[in-house]
């Protein structure tokens, strides 16, 4: 990236839309804190002023000025759970679900998880890191600026260091900041899934050696575990993510995916950052999440994707209190999307979100469902300087344009990273 100028102005968007407002939409407050003839200051990667074009104008004659002509100014999206990291995308079970093949038994047959397990052991590192690097840059003109991205896909020690590191170039190669979430426990792979005795040896393996040895690295901020009847259960799940807890890694949990497990419930207890899917989340889980700081993190595309007649009652945690996020679940099998602006329209149009809803949950939802408390998917002051402008008339009409190609912009840190169609100055 270039050096930025001293001082940025955005000027001219029809509205901006600063995501400082409540979890829900009320009748007299917005979560997307919508604002027309407003401008914002940026100055050393920072957003330093948001108010009043006038007044920023005279606040800052000299400064450089974008001229947003009249479209919709937000903070960069925050897709706060993603697998971006892979060899192949597996398009033959696409076509196998097509013809009514359901998803584990797509699994049972050798596909799913571990066939890309299978694909990315067999890939050296540089492999992985120019395979993804097309793929952020993707996500990036898609207005994803701030991505998680985790491993999973190795399932023993190596392949998952191999994937890590893989991540930790990845972060000095290209413009979205990425958060590394070490998912040893995203399946049992096939080496271990004989014998309830294989799979026991398997949760020894990822506690005594790989959680141990992924803190030992770096390489990783949280651990997730996919709870889930089938793959791990309740108290495999909470014996690995305290293992975690006690090398310093934060929990996570794939929750409540496709059936019920308690996952939700086990996160709150447990203090997780976020319990992400929830497509059969029970009343109690929904509860639960209302009444602590984990976030519900919702991933309304891979649902689509794979056909579920359920999905995630985001409505229902919404109206509880929780804090709801939103997120594409980007990955090879059943999420193949890196488009967050889609993922709105189907959290709209399909779990009950308003617009203004949506795009909070992408934006500061994602942040706080990666604990992330530096102003990240916010404009306002102290805040990243992380950017989009879309070519839209009002913010309201992002999720509404159903994966139209609306970005015209994106700055990360103030620096234009991704030009979309360029903004006239």
């Amino acid at each position: 990236m270039t050096n930025p100028p001293d001082t940025l102005l955005f000027v001219n968007a029809a509205e901006v839309a600063t995501c400082t407002g409540p979890v829900r939409q009320t009748d007299s407050a917005d979560p997307s804190a919508v604002h027309q003839c407003t401008a914002v200051a940026v100055r050393d990667g920072l957003v330093v002023g948001v108010g009043a074009q006038a007044d920023v104008l005279a606040r800052y004659p000299d400064a450089e000025q974008i001229d947003c002509a009249g479209g919709t100014l937000t903070p960069g999206l925050v897709d706060s759970h993603t697998h971006a990291v892979f060899g192949r995308f597996r398009t033959e079970e696409y076509a196998l679900r097509c013809q009514g093949v359901p998803y584990m038994e797509i699994a049972r047959r050798g596909g799913g998880i571990n066939a890309s397990v299978r694909d990315l052991r067999a890939r050296n590192e540089d492999e992985l890191v120019e395979m993804a690097l097309p793929r952020l840059a993707e996500m990036l003109a898609l207005g994803t600026t701030t991505a998680e991205v985790k491993s999973g896909y190795g399932l023993d020690t190596e392949s998952e260091l191999k994937t890590l590191r893989a991540i930790r170039r990845l972060m000095e190669m290209q413009p979205i900041d990425l958060v590394p979430t070490f998912l040893g426990a995203h399946e049992f792979p096939p080496e271990h899934r004989a014998s309830a005795e294989d799979r026991a040896r398997y949760v020894d393996l990822l506690v005594g050696e790989m959680i141990p040895a992924v803190a030992a690295s770096g390489l990783a901020r949280f651990c997730d575990v996919f709870m889930e009847p089938g793959v791990f259960d309740g108290p495999q799940t909470e014996r690995i993510l305290r293992a975690g807890l006690d090398h310093g890694l934060r929990p996570k949990l794939h929750a409540d995916e496709l059936e019920g497990s308690g996952a939700a419930e086990l996160a709150v207890a447990l203090g997780a950052a976020s319990a992400d899917h929830l497509g059969a989340v029970s009343e109690a889980g929904i509860a639960a999440l209302a009444s602590s700081s984990t976030v519900a993190t919702l991933l309304p595309a891979t649902l689509f994707f794979l056909g579920r007649p359920r999905w995630a009652p985001g409505r229902a945690l919404i109206d509880a209190g929780a804090t709801v996020a939103l997120a594409t679940d980007f990955n090879p099998g059943s999420s193949p999307t890196p488009n967050l602006a889609f993922v709105m329209t189907a959290a709209c149009s399909r779990m009950g979100f308003s617009p203004a809803e949506a795009l909070r949950a992408a934006t500061a939802g994602g942040a706080a469902a990666l604990e992330l408390a530096d102003g990240r998917g916010t404009l306002r002051p102290g805040a990243p300087a992380d950017l989009v402008l879309w070519r839209t008339a009002s913010a309201a009409e992002i999720p509404y344009r159903l994966a139209a190609p609306i970005c015209a912009g994106v700055w990360k840190a103030g620096v234009h990273v991704s030009p979309g169609v360029a903004p006239r100055r």
